[in-house]
């Protein structure tokens, strides 16, 4: 009868803490729901923000999730700081401080997730940004590091045509660098960054096939490379669908 008692007392413990444990499990899933619904509720937010132009009411929203660990969060606070820092009204000062603190988040956003095509994007874009306050040297030692995370995020996402983009315009700038800056790249690394306009024409026309007509900024670089390859036909082709893109945004104005 002891023997019976002590078993029926070990079933009902046992009983109790499987109910216990199964309780704990439903909260902790159902706070995991919530956390997710919530993050996707606040990336649904700063998208919408972001496409209206809402650049300071946008950082307000993500500065209060800074210390989150979801990578789309960490590299949408980052490139609301780097489009913080973009604005005329921004201070020098500030806008050293805002590249650095983007730079900051872009980095963590990368930590927390590898495989996110845009940590490795806003990475490689915040980390150019930065070169601006550090020298020649730094910039042109960062170089290398930003082509390989624009290149990781192609391969992650082939039809963002953004990035691809981007990976034209780094081509292009080394294409075009002065004689003397290479001077300089060639006695300060051993194997110094290095492109031509032909590699810069190919990124252009896949970011284009990629998305067509996506961007402004594509179609004047088009026509900017088929210049400097000395193709006037095709240069005025692409210029021309560059002067007659519809201009949105200020950047577009200035393409024009």
């Amino acid at each position: 009868q002891v023997l019976r008692k002590s078993l029926l007392r070990g079933v009902m413990l046992s009983t109790g803490s499987f109910l216990a444990y199964g309780a704990h499990k439903l909260v902790s899933g159902f706070a995991e729901v919530h956390a997710s619904f919530k993050v996707d509720e606040v990336i649904e937010q700063a998208d919408y923000l972001y496409g209206s132009g809402e650049t300071e009411k946008l950082h307000q929203l993500l500065v209060q999730h800074k210390n989150s660990d979801d990578a789309e969060l960490l590299w949408r606070l980052a490139r609301a700081l780097r489009d913080l820092a973009q604005l005329s009204s921004t201070s020098a000062e500030e806008k050293r401080q805002l590249a650095y603190e983007a730079l900051e988040y872009a980095k963590k956003a990368l930590e927390k997730n590898e495989t996110n095509f845009a940590a490795h994007k806003w990475y490689a874009i915040c980390l150019s940004d930065v070169g601006d306050f550090e020298g020649i040297k730094t910039k042109i030692g960062n170089a290398i590091v930003i082509k390989e995370h624009f290149q990781r995020a192609v391969e992650l996402n082939p039809k963002d045509a953004t990035t691809i983009h981007l990976l034209g315009i780094w081509c292009y700038t080394f294409a075009e660098m002065p004689w003397y800056q290479r001077k300089i790249a060639a006695t300060l690394f051993a194997t110094p960054p290095t492109s031509t306009f032909q590699e810069a024409l190919r990124y252009f026309h896949m970011a284009e096939e990629a998305d067509p007509n996506f961007y402004s900024k594509n179609l004047l670089f088009l026509g900017k490379t088929y210049l400097k390859l000395n193709n006037k036909k095709m240069a005025l082709l692409w210029l021309s669908k560059a002067k007659e893109y519809p201009a949105h945004t200020e950047e577009d104005k200035q393409v024009r």
